[in-house]
């Protein structure tokens, strides 16, 4: 007897910007590090902890303005950073 193929479940994420669930690898990673340092994680590999947006502005704009990531992340995450983010994001696209 043959056995059925297995199908591969795909990771869903929640975008803390729109709200929309989406697969994993269509989401940008942001991540604090051990060390408390937030940033962008473009391969999705840094380790800490992550939270996800869309790889859209809007979204990480509609996530600082309610701290989402803020929450998701457990610490605060300074001003800076999130226009860092900002501008890191808008070149990447």
């Amino acid at each position: 007897m043959e056995q059925p193929k297995k199908v591969k479940k795909i990771p869903q994420r929640q975008c803390l910007g729109c709200n929309e669930h989406k697969p994993k690898k269509e989401l940008l990673r942001v991540v604090r590090s051990p060390e408390g340092e937030v940033s962008l994680d473009f391969t999705g590999k840094k380790s800490g902890r992550g939270a996800y947006i869309c790889w859209d502005v809007r979204c990480l704009k509609k996530a600082r303005k309610s701290k989402r990531i803020d929450r998701s992340l457990e610490c605060t995450v300074p001003e800076e950073v999130y226009d860092r983010m900002e501008q890191e994001l808008a070149e990447y696209e």
